[in-house]
This record gives structure tokens, sequence and C-alpha cells, in this order.
């Protein structure tokens, strides 16, 4: 069994907004999300952390439900100017850095884990995708609406605020696990 207050605190001494334990049935999944993915984002088709590569919304979903629980992470960082992409996306490997450490810390307990984040892989300057393998499947970390999963669902349920205005972003993780250590 994972050992939840040993965990919240290692958790407290990261550098997180928030984080909230859930059951993997709490997420709602659409293809609708997949739709966006598919006629608004540049990523689409040129990574193993997007769509088509992540596979359908159903095996997606399929893959996040054969873990029954589910760590929500969330990170928040003021920028100068939120308008501005590229500082805006500066700050996304500091997010990812803690999702990694966060994920060691449930790993550490719970076994296999399985990670998706907020945006597109950025490990590789170009991806493999599709014609070979990804190069580092042990750091690519999916991201969320990939999956088709409805984060605002989630954070309305919750009771977080998507949101906050001004030049702060927000960054959120899904950390799935096995809550017996099954791996």
């Amino acid at each position: 069994m994972l050992d939840k207050e040993l965990l919240e605190q290692q958790l407290s001494e990261l550098p997180l907004y928030l984080y909230h334990f859930i059951e993997t049935k709490e997420l709602l999944f659409s293809d609708r999300i997949r739709y966006i993915c598919e006629t608004e984002c540049p990523m689409y088709g040129k990574s193993w952390a997007c769509p088509p590569g992540t596979g359908t919304v159903p095996e997606c979903r399929e893959r996040c439900l054969s873990y029954p629980k589910a760590l929500l992470i969330s990170t928040i960082t003021e920028v100068n100017d939120i308008a501005n992409i590229e500082e805006t996306l500066a700050t996304r490997g500091d997010h990812e850095e803690i999702t990694r450490m966060a994920a060691d810390l449930v790993e550490a307990q719970a076994g296999k884990v399985y990670i998706l984040s907020g945006e597109a892989c950025s490990i590789c300057e170009e991806c493999a995708y599709p014609h070979e393998p990804c190069r580092f499947p042990d750091r690519m970390n999916p991201c969320i609406e990939s999956h088709g999963i409805i984060l605002s669902d989630l954070a309305e349920k919750l009771g977080i605020e998507f949101q906050y205005g001004g030049n702060i972003v927000t960054w959120f993780s899904l950390i799935f696990y096995h809550d017996c250590g099954v791996t």
C-alpha cells in the first residue's frame, strides 16, 4: 500500500502549487479534445507524445484506467507577458523536472507509473515519429489532452481554478499508479 502520509510529506518539499489524489474512474475522456488536437495544434502527427502517435482515445482511456489511481499535480509561475509564447513555454522545463521528481516519489512506493503532462514532448529537437520508435520512452511524457482527458472537468470537480489570470502560467501533470505496488 502507498504510504500516503509519507508521500504527502515528500510532495510538500517540492515546489508544487497543488496536488490531489484521484481515482482514475473520475476522469472524463472525449474525442472532442482529440479533434481540437487534430484541427488546432501544430504538433498533431509530429510526435509520439501527441495524437495519433499516442493511440486512439479508447486506447488511451484503457491505458489510463489500467491504473486505478492518479496524482494530479500543478505548478504555477509568473512571466512578464503571458502573450509571449516563447517566454511562457520556457517555464515548461521546470514543470517537467518537478513532474519527474513527483513521479519518482510515487514510483518508489507504487511501482510502475504512467505520466501525462502539459504539452508536446520537447526532449528531441526532431521527434523520430512516425518512422522510428521514441528515442527516450522512459522520459517522454505524452500530453494530457492527447489522451482525450478533459482536464477542465477534473479541475472543476476538485474545485481547482484553471486560469489564474494576469501573467500566471499554470501547468498540470497526471501520474498514474497502482496503490498496491503492482508493476
